[in-house]
């Protein structure tokens, strides 16, 4: 019977998914995790078939376990369940090695279909990102719109995010594991890339992007 691993920072999202996986026969829930670490080390243990994963967790991001499953080789397939529009971290995720991305705002029983589709193989992405990312393929990324933020990596994306949400420089240093050195090197690469004058626009367009995102 397939394993399922949940990493989530929410309890009551973990114990809904925990509610909607356990009415399937033929799956089970192994574990629960609320950050990088925790997950990273239950995955190593548990060797679940899947991991649903949320982008945001209490530290670290979804993105950032994604890749270290990945490097270490280990054969968990991920699946990312976030609340931010798949505009923002779908493609990020599937090119750090996550087989799916669901929004959070869909119905718990497009997830059971997903897991399905995952363990056989299969990508598993809502039609409107599908048609998307082949339009880009098809015609070249300069023929898609693309928002500045794209330009972010995801250190900076998630850095950017923090902003938004209020966070000072040793609060997000704490949530990444980082210095705070880091994050200031990341905030200034960050107003670089979005040619911003100065940090107070930085703070600003980081608001904004989160009340519109977030």
């Amino acid at each position: 019977m397939p394993n399922v691993l949940i990493v989530d920072d929410h309890p009551s999202t973990r114990d809904g998914l925990v509610t909607r996986i356990g009415l399937e026969p033929d799956l089970q829930v192994c574990g629960e995790a609320a950050d990088v670490d925790e997950a990273l080390q239950l995955i190593r243990q548990l060797h679940p078939q899947i991991a649903i994963i949320d982008v945001s967790l209490k530290t670290g991001n979804g993105i950032e376990l994604i890749k270290l499953v990945k490097a270490e080789e280990l054969q968990t397939r991920m699946l990312v369940w976030s609340m931010y529009d798949e505009s923002l971290y779908a493609e990020r995720a599937l090119r750090a090695g996550a087989m799916g991305y669901i929004n959070k705002e869909n119905v718990t029983g497009v997830i059971i279909d997903a897991i399905r589709r995952i363990l056989v193989g299969e990508i598993f992405v809502s039609p409107e990102l599908a048609a998307r990312m082949l339009h880009r393929v098809v015609r070249g990324s300069e023929a898609v719109g693309r928002s500045p933020v794209d330009a972010l990596s995801d250190r900076e994306l998630e850095t950017f995010e923090c902003i938004g949400r209020g966070m000072k420089t040793v609060d997000i240093a704490t949530k990444m594991g980082l210095s705070p050195k880091t994050i200031e090197t990341y905030r200034a690469r960050i107003k670089e890339k979005l040619e911003l004058d100065d940090m107070a626009s930085l703070t600003r367009e980081a608001v904004q992007w989160t009340l519109e995102n977030g």
